[in-house]
């Protein structure tokens, strides 16, 4: 194994690293205001969260694949072991994302028959909204609930070794720690999107979307804190890899059995969903090409 192997974190600018990470995390919280816009009509409702919906599986699919797997995984993996051995590595651990993920939505579909899971004890009585989900869609409300579950246990996981590689980024230099810090904050946005869509229209509240979202995002900044004060002696590109590779077979898990059939229930004729995960990849590329100029 490669002396690369070793501890990545070094010491810094520590007060701009956790500044910078903190921005980027709350860079969800630009697309968990789109909450706040949604229209209210029932006649445009279902084809605009069947948008939102498939823009965010166009974004996870994308970035898990392009950045996460090839790029954050393979590469840290590289450090540390032949080719052949991180590729097999960053395999074994994107199928475990999947894996990890199937398991937790095995855990939330199993609730004892003499006792179902109600709804509304589960996120009040406080949308304007929910009548009309019931009313059209019977029990929808419990998938939204459990996809936006599934999208910010996901998004948070992908967002803790971010913000921890964001705070390594800048302690080692601060020029590309912000670069990093912007293109995670530009990718975030569309990333808040994905865990307030299906709360919001679940719920009717657009406090709660708001909210779970810019939670989602802060985990970032959970990383940099672990980052300086657990992992710093200890973190290696090892762990990274692992990390990432995980988190790719969650999200695309998610996108492929929650985001995209719930996406097509909503648009059963195909308005908008295809044309709305092609949407999403284009804009993560664009954000992504970006990044490299």
């Amino acid at each position: 194994m490669s002396d690369t192997c070793g501890p990545v974190v070094t010491d810094g600018n520590v007060g701009l690293a956790f500044g910078l990470v903190t921005a980027a995390g709350l860079s969800t919280t630009i697309g968990a205001a789109v909450a706040f816009c949604m229209p209210y009509s029932s006649s445009s409702k279902n084809l605009f969260l069947a948008g939102s919906l498939a823009v965010a599986a166009g974004v996870m699919i994308y970035v898990s694949f392009i950045e996460i797997f090839a790029k954050k995984a393979l590469d840290d993996f590289r450090a540390c072991v032949e080719q052949r051995y991180a590729y097999l590595y960053a395999s074994l651990c994107f199928f475990g994302g999947i894996l990890i993920t199937y398991a937790f939505d095995q855990a939330l579909h199993c609730t004892p028959a003499n006792n179902p899971i109600d709804i509304d004890d589960a996120v009040g009585h406080d949308g304007h909204m929910i009548a009309n989900i019931y009313e059209n869609h019977g029990h929808d409300g419990k998938s939204l609930i459990r996809m936006g579950i599934f999208a910010g246990i996901a998004l948070a996981f992908h967002n803790f070794p971010e913000g921890l590689a964001t705070f390594v980024a800048v302690l080692e230099d601060p020029s590309v720690g912000a670069s990093v810090a912007i293109a995670i904050g530009i990718h975030n946005i569309p990333e808040g999107i994905c865990v307030a869509m299906p709360i919001y229209y679940a719920t009717g509240s657009k406090k709660k979307a708001f909210f779970w979202a810019t939670l989602s995002g802060m985990t970032e900044l959970v990383g940099a804190l672990l980052g300086w004060v657990v992992l710093r002696k200890v973190f290696n590109h090892i762990v990274y890899g692992i990390l990432f590779g995980v988190v790719a077979g969650m999200m695309v898990y998610i996108s492929i059995k929650e985001l995209l059939p719930t996406a097509h229930r909503y648009d059963p004729d195909d308005q908008v969903t295809t044309f709305g995960v092609m949407a999403g990849m284009l804009i993560m590329a664009i954000s992504l090409v970006l990044f490299e100029f």
